[in-house]
């Protein structure tokens, strides 16, 4: 099991400062190129919207930072349930990020056909077929945790929690729209894997999770790197 770090924050609005002062820190750190995988949700979208504002958008060298999504609905990218759409409006409409370091997913294709593109995406950025351990394909892959204990679109009782080869699938199975998800390979693949967890209505599952219960799909993530839990003090109970 992947050694983990909890940090806890009073509050919502605290804990999407401290992330997006954790993120601009790590990128400060790091002088080439800095690759992100993103989450959607209420909790992230705080945080992209004060990445947003000063003092980040302003000294974030964003040149340097390609952003990939961690899972997305297979609907256009206009669409009010595409998470690209939701960080473009919270981020990315206000920084100076180059067009060429936004890769969303593919829109108008079948899921697997879509699956296949990403990932071939995914593997020309990383400029291998294969994931080395001592070279992860991500920095930071932000996640959150549904409370049926899902993470990205790694729901439960789906054929997506036992691929262990490709990096990007398609779940369409238990869900009402066709989506497609990371696969726990490439999430592990992460100098940092950091959850961010924030409200009461997350206590019961994030205890499941904590404890190791492997029905919860959030509880079987690794990471080669860190494994940080980002909640607030409501969902740590």
């Amino acid at each position: 099991m992947t050694p983990r770090r909890i940090v806890t924050l009073e509050t919502p609005e605290l804990l999407a400062q401290h992330v997006a002062r954790f993120i601009a820190d790590a990128i400060a750190a790091k002088p080439d190129r800095f690759t992100i995988a993103l989450s959607g949700g209420s909790t992230p979208k705080r945080l992209y919207e004060i990445l947003a504002a000063a003092p980040f958008a302003d000294s974030i060298p964003w040149e340097r930072v390609h952003l990939f999504w961690g899972d997305e609905r297979l609907v256009p990218h206009t669409s009010p349930d595409s998470n690209y759409r939701m960080t473009c409006e919270a981020l990315l409409d206000h920084v100076p990020i180059p067009v060429a370091n936004i890769h969303p997913v593919p829109e108008g294709l079948a899921p697997e056909q879509a699956a296949r593109q990403y990932e071939q995406a995914l593997k020309t950025h990383y400029g291998s077929e294969a994931l080395n351990a001592a070279r992860p394909l991500f920095d930071i892959t932000l996640l959150g945790l549904g409370e049926n204990g899902h993470t990205a679109s790694l729901f439960p009782d789906t054929a997506s929690l036992e691929e262990t080869r490709a990096w990007v699938v398609p779940v369409i199975e238990n869900v009402p729209q066709p989506r497609l998800t990371l696969t726990y390979p490439a999430i592990a693949s992460s100098r940092t894997v950091a959850f961010l967890v924030a409200g009461g209505n997350k206590a019961s599952v994030l205890r499941r999770v904590l404890d190791g219960d492997r029905t919860q799909p959030a509880a079987r993530v690794t990471s080669v790197g860190d494994l940080i839990w980002f909640i607030d003090k409501a969902a740590g109970g």
